[in-house]
C-alpha cells in the first residue's frame, strides 16, 4: 500500500509544489523566449549602379551569425566590388546551454509534481527521495546561474556583433563609391527578458533547495544530530 498511487492535489498548495509550479512556469519562458527569437540586422547601401538600396540578414537562436549572410544590393554585385558579408560571432553554445537546461528543468518539474501529488506519502517516509530533490534542486540553482551569466554575456555580444559598429570591418563598404549606412535591428527586449528569467530560476531553485531542507525529515535529523552532543554533556 506504501507504494499505492494516492492523489493528492492540495499537494500544489504546499509550498514545495507550489514553488515546483513555479519552476515549471519560469522554464517555460526561459526557453521560449530565447529559444523562440528572430532577428534582422539591415544596411543601407549605395556603390556602382545602386542607391540607397536596403539589404538585411536575418538572424535566429541559437544564434550562429557566422554562417548568416547578408543580402546583395543588386544581382550585380556593385560592378563586382561587393562580395558575400557575413555577421561576425558563433554564439550557440552558450544559448544552447541556456535553453537545453530550461527544457530539462522543464521535465524534471513535470516528474516532481507527479510525485509530489501521486507519491508524497513515499516521498515523505524515505529520506533517499528528499535527498535526491535536494541535491538535484542546489544543482539545478547553480546550473542556472552559470548559464544565465554565460547567455547574458553571448548576449552583448551579439548586440555588438548585429549592431552599427558592423561596418567599420565591411571590405565590400570600403570600396571606391561604395557607402554604407547602418539602418536598423530587430529590438532585442525580449532577450533581455529570457536573462531576468534565468536569475528568477536560480533563485526559485534556491528557494526550492531551503523549502526541502526545512520541510522535509532532513531538517529534524541535521537538528537532533546538532543537539545530540550538548544531551551528552
Amino acid at each position: 500500500m506504501m507504494l499505492g498511487l494516492r492523489m493528492d492535489f492540495s499537494m500544489l498548495l504546499e509550498p514545495l509544489g507550489f514553488v515546483k509550479v513555479l519552476e515549471w512556469v519560469l522554464a517555460i519562458f526561459a526557453f521560449t523566449t530565447c529559444g523562440g527569437f528572430q532577428g534582422e540586422t539591415a544596411l543601407l547601401v549605395s556603390c556602382e549602379g545602386v542607391v540607397n538600396k536596403t539589404i538585411t540578414a536575418s538572424f535566429a537562436y541559437p544564434f550562429r551569425l557566422n554562417t548568416v549572410v547578408f543580402s546583395a544590393p543588386d544581382p550585380k554585385g556593385c560592378g563586382g566590388t561587393w562580395t558575400d558579408v557575413y555577421l561576425m560571432g558563433n554564439f550557440s553554445s552558450s544559448a544552447q546551454f541556456f535553453v537545453t537546461l530550461a527544457a530539462l528543468v522543464f521535465l524534471y518539474c513535470i516528474t516532481a509534481l507527479v510525485v509530489y501529488i501521486g507519491y508524497n506519502h513515499v516521498y515523505q517516509q524515505n529520506n533517499k527521495f528528499p535527498l535526491t530533490d535536494l541535491a538535484i534542486s542546489v544543482l539545478t540553482a547553480f546550473f542556472w546561474l552559470v548559464s544565465t551569466f554565460v547567455w547574458a554575456k553571448a548576449l552583448a555580444d551579439i548586440k555588438v556583433s548585429t549592431g552599427a559598429s558592423i561596418i567599420p570591418g565591411i571590405d565590400s563598404c570600403k570600396a571606391p563609391g561604395t557607402t554604407c549606412h547602418f539602418l536598423s535591428v530587430t529590438n532585442m527586449g525580449v532577450l533581455n527578458v529570457s536573462v531576468v528569467f534565468g536569475l528568477l530560476n536560480m533563485i526559485s531553485w534556491a528557494g526550492n533547495a531551503w523549502l526541502i531542507y526545512k520541510d522535509t525529515n532532513l531538517h529534524n535529523q541535521w537538528k537532533r544530530i546538532s543537539e545530540s552532543p550538548t544531551e551528552r554533556v
